[in-house]
């Protein structure tokens, strides 16, 4: 490569990590934008003024305020879906609750970003604009499920959980971590100061539920036996 094109590829590099860079600062500027006010209430100037660049600028990373929703959505999937495979790949290698650890606390770690995400998702549930995009959030979503269901397999084969469908153990994870999210902003509860302990222990409940002996599938009283 002649020093002329070394040069030409460098200040292509350059200029893409400063665009990257840019709309790394645009989503940061939305997010924070996002959990403090109404989505309703935040518009495009608004971000832009909080990332510090012109109108315009964010037009030329995203095409509308909704693809800036999506991709906020998006990137919360692919750390969760990266998050949850670590924890898949522990579980098969011998630690069965990791796989629900990844997941709760993936989830916790931030109960008012979780809140964001799921509430974006009602919003652009129909939006035609970025129907590309939740494809892409709906394959990853599926991907997930899959290799769930492989491990919960094994691990009931094993007899570590019990021998219900795989879905009925995913799902129920999903619930509780749902409602630890909703408990974080219910105005009967979220006065107290121990909400990271309180987040604790309810992944360290979500790490053992469905384990062997824990359900009846007759629904008796375990204290009959």
């Amino acid at each position: 490569m002649t020093e002329a094109n070394s040069s030409s590829t460098e200040r292509i590099r350059e200029k893409k990590r400063v665009f990257l860079a840019r709309e790394q600062r645009i989503i940061d500027a939305a997010l924070e934008l996002f959990i403090d006010q109404r989505i309703d209430s935040v518009t495009v100037s608004k971000i832009a003024s909080r990332a510090g660049i012109g109108k315009g600028t964010v037009y030329k990373h995203f095409l509308t305020k909704n693809e800036i929703l999506m991709r906020i959505m998006l990137d919360y999937e692919k750390q969760l879906s990266t998050n949850l495979a670590a924890g898949i790949r522990k579980a098969e290698a011998g630690a069965p609750g990791a796989a629900a650890r990844a997941y709760f606390e993936s989830r916790l770690a931030r109960p008012e970003l979780d809140r964001l995400v799921q509430q974006l998702e009602v919003r652009l549930a129909d939006a035609q604009d970025v129907a590309v995009q939740l494809e892409e959030l709906h394959r990853t979503r599926r991907s997930n499920e899959a290799s769930l269901s492989q491990m919960l397999t094994k691990q009931i084969e094993r007899g570590v959980l019990e021998d219900v469908p795989t879905h009925y153990h995913y799902l129920a994870c999903w619930a509780l971590a749902q409602g630890a999210v909703e408990l974080c902003f219910n105005k009967s509860w979220n006065y107290r100061l121990d909400t990271e302990k309180l987040m604790e222990f309810i992944t360290g409940i979500g790490m053992t539920m469905g384990n062997t002996g824990q359900y009846r599938a007759d629904r008796g009283d375990p204290s009959d036996d």
